[in-house]
């Protein structure tokens, strides 16, 4: 079996296996566009039910992107306060507020490049806006992708980037856009790097 099929075969078992699955995730659930690029800059190295309701504090306190925009860093910063890099969160929100506020007419651009122009934007939080957000075909790659993605030896990588490269060589670009919800779900079940307990976790 080459690489392709082995890939579609799996992740096919662990779609299926997730579907029914009713987790929310960071970037999910959110009625505007911004409300999803913002959460998923905070939601770098913390956990999603942390990051949610964190960002259903800041939205109620700032209902609109121009608000957020000129929000003062010390009362987003109290909102912060449980949030994992909390400092260096509360200026890039607010810094990408301004910009897209600046330099978007207040819409967030829908390309890579200009995304991760953003403060707090690289190309996780990118893709994951193109592929929530705009539907587009594009592969988010965190800790649990890149984890899973080279425990079952669809890649052999050694950073997060280098996963996302491989992974376009080979992955149909259906798939793309429902890799990372698949392997966040499977990777927050079934820690550690053992091929048999992910393979037999999706056959249960």
């Amino acid at each position: 079996m080459n690489k392709k099929d082995y890939f579609i075969d799996i992740f096919e078992k662990a779609e299926l296996f997730f579907k029914k699955d009713s987790t929310r995730l960071a970037a999910e659930g959110w009625k505007e566009p911004w409300q999803v690029l913002i959460v998923t800059i905070m939601s770098a190295q913390s956990k999603d039910e942390t990051t949610i309701l964190i960002g259903e504090s800041l939205f109620k306190k700032y209902p609109s992107l121009k608000e957020l925009a000129s929000a003062n860093y010390e009362d987003v910063l109290k909102i912060f306060k449980s949030l994992n890099y909390n400092k260096t969160k509360a200026k890039h929100v607010i810094k990408s507020a301004n910009e897209i506020n600046k330099e978007y007419a207040g819409s967030i651009p829908d390309s890579l490049n200009e995304l991760i122009s953003l403060p707090g934007v690289g190309r996780k939080t990118a893709n994951l806006v193109l592929a929530e957000v705009f539907k587009e075909a594009a592969i988010c790659v965190d800790t649990h992708v890149h984890r899973i993605s080279n425990v079952l030896g669809f890649v052999k990588t050694k950073n997060p980037d280098e996963t996302e490269k491989e992974l376009m060589k080979f992955v149909p670009k259906k798939y793309w856009g429902r890799i990372n919800r698949v392997f966040v779900l499977w990777g927050k079940a079934v820690p550690g790097r053992d091929p048999q307990k992910l393979l037999n976790h999706i056959k249960n």
